[in-house]
């Protein structure tokens, strides 16, 4: 087994000011969409200056609908007994599918605005996403949070507060298969114009099946437990629809045209 690296989750510090390294991985996926997005904007018509509102309005996607998943799905009862506990975002966390609905609404508000099909502009978003998801792992992983299921394997770790067994460190795991993997194999697949619908429905089935599989090594939520038969979380189930949304997309994709605004609109 192998020690936890002693890592400080405060990045920087100066007086009052703490700035944490988990906040410092969300400015990391921000300013990576950011990049990568002015460098494709003209595939989908839009100009490089129209990526800084489209990531105001992914920002708020993200934090509201995080939290709002996280309330909902991992703290109903807790929202129920005290709904102010919302607003306590250092208590509790973020969900990524409640992130994911809120990201999906600001990406219908902004293609209404700037009279894109929604799904052309998912898929122009998906491939820069899993730069944040791997982000936010590392952040989990240095906040301790997330831990695995105890484990003999050789790089098991010990995680500080959780007694002297070693555990599958499953936010690397999530980490290299939901942000490197997913990375790499969007922007291939995105390296050339595809039909509408095809790189979001990609996504979406990828995530499902890397999430679905680091559940059997990852801890329960606590308050939580297994949902059903003795070894069905939450994560699990929520990344069921999350399946068959993409491979519904997958398959409608088939039938829509190729999106490439390059080729109709060389002023854009």
């Amino acid at each position: 087994m192998l020690s936890y690296p002693d890592i400080d989750p405060i990045a920087i510090s100066l007086g009052p000011l703490k700035v944490h390294w988990y906040g410092l991985m969300y400015v990391i996926g921000f300013l990576a969409v950011w990049w990568l997005g002015r460098k494709r904007a003209a595939r989908i018509g839009l100009k490089a200056d129209d990526i800084g509102d489209l990531l105001f309005y992914g920002a708020l996607g993200v934090v509201l609908g995080g939290r709002v998943g996280y309330a909902i799905f991992y703290g109903f009862e807790r929202l129920m007994a005290d709904p102010l506990w919302i607003f306590q975002v250092w208590d509790g966390g973020m969900s990524f599918h409640g992130g994911l609905i809120g990201v999906l609404i600001a990406a219908w508000l902004f293609a209404r605005k700037h009279r894109l099909a929604f799904f052309q502009l998912t898929d122009f978003v998906a491939p820069m996403v899993p730069i944040g998801l791997g982000a936010g792992r590392i952040g989990n992983f240095i906040n301790h949070e997330l831990p695995g299921r105890v484990t003999d394997v050789p790089w098991a770790l010990v995680y500080p507060g959780l007694g002297p067994e070693g555990r599958h460190p499953s936010p690397l795991y999530e980490f290299v298969l939901e942000g490197v993997v997913m990375f790499v194999v969007l922007w291939w697949v995105s390296s050339r114009p595809r039909r509408r619908g095809m790189i979001s429905g990609l996504f979406l089935l990828l995530y499902a099946v890397f999430r679905f599989s680091v559940e059997f090594v990852r801890r329960p939520d606590p308050q939580l437990g297994f949902i059903a038969f003795d070894w069905l979380t939450m994560g699990q189930l929520l990344t069921v629809p999350m399946a068959l949304a993409g491979i519904a997309l997958l398959v409608w994709s088939r039938r829509q045209p190729i999106d490439d605004a390059r080729a109709t609109s060389p002023t854009a």
